[in-house]
């Protein structure tokens, strides 16, 4: 895909081993190796459900980096991959006792992390439709920032809407360094996501969902998006309030339901549909998403999303 349009996004995508068996990982023997990044997850999310997408950012010359690479071109994903001499960061996601999910990350100094505003393809920003980022990306350092807030202004003065997940990772930095960083985000963009403690941090406060949607919105996106996993979801969108109930599926892998969520959110609204729908493939696609293992494995294609819809038996 080299046309413009569509949905263009931007972050450190990593190579990911995941442990077969549940256990302490000293004491796993089989593992199974992927990729995985929360905004290469809404690219790939967002091409499955029939609209374009592009990615860009930077991978090592390692294995995982051409992993990287060529899984987003097999996803049909406009990969603007950039070759970096550092190595390409790791996630490693193993079941501890009492089942709990671990995410172990090994990317400090990854090539992820020095992604700058020259690496910003502006012209391709100025052509999207959206421009997606997550509070991933600042995080990660000083450079990765700086080129989150170049995307965003180049976004801003082309009249391109801005879509931005909170995705607070606290691994990455605390909330009293994050916050001044999440507003500025938040302010800047026409589409926020967040889950209840994610908007709590931002707004340095709390409440309710729908008290969180509103607080959100009043700080300037014209859609709020308070993602609450079991159940369900709220939104405040064009002033409108609106909910959409989770849908029941066995859990094997919650990691990557937000994506999942933001993709189906964000591949409706390219599409044109109205709030309603748009939230009700959000809350499907999420749940699509964790009833597979792997950090992408599970997005659904339109099929996936009527299968679970249709029922248990597909003959």
């Amino acid at each position: 895909m080299t046309a413009g349009g569509g949905l263009v996004t931007f972050g450190e995508t990593m190579g990911l081993v995941r442990a077969d068996e549940p256990g302490p990982l000293e004491a796993v023997r089989t593992f199974a190796a992927g990729i995985g990044g929360a905004e290469s997850n809404v690219a790939i999310g967002v091409r499955r459900l029939g609209q374009r997408s592009a990615w860009f950012g930077r991978v090592g010359a390692d294995g995982f980096g051409r992993m990287v690479e060529r899984r987003l071109c097999a996803e049909r994903v406009d990969a603007l991959v950039l070759r970096d001499p550092g190595f390409t960061g790791l996630m490693v996601k193993h079941r501890g006792v009492g089942g709990r999910v671990n995410v172990d990350y090994h990317r400090a100094g990854s090539a992820g992390s020095r992604l700058g505003p020259g690496d910003v393809p502006l012209d391709r920003i100025r052509a999207a439709e959206v421009l997606h980022l997550t509070g991933i990306t600042p995080a990660l350092s000083d450079s990765a920032r700086a080129a989150t807030l170049a995307a965003v202004a180049a976004a801003r003065a082309a009249g391109v809407t801005v879509s931005f997940d909170v995705n607070h990772r606290a691994k990455l930095w605390d909330e009293r360094e994050a916050r001044p960083v999440l507003c500025e985000l938040l302010v800047a963009a026409d589409v926020v996501f967040a889950g209840p403690e994610e908007a709590s941090i931002v707004l340095d406060d709390g409440g309710t969902p729908l008290e969180l949607a509103r607080a959100l919105a009043a700080r300037g996106p014209r859609e709020a998006v308070v993602k609450d996993g079991a159940r369900g979801c709220v939104a405040v969108i064009d002033g409108e309030e609106h909910r959409a109930g989770a849908v029941a599926v066995d859990v094997v892998d919650p990691v990557g339901a937000g994506d999942a969520f933001v993709a189906g959110y964000l591949a409706e609204r390219l599409a044109a549909a109205p709030p309603e729908r748009r939230l009700a493939t959000a809350v499907a696609a999420g749940a699509c998403a964790v009833t597979v293992p792997g950090d992408c494995e599970g997005l659904p294609w339109p099929a996936d999303l009527a299968a679970l819809a249709g029922g248990d038996v597909v003959r």
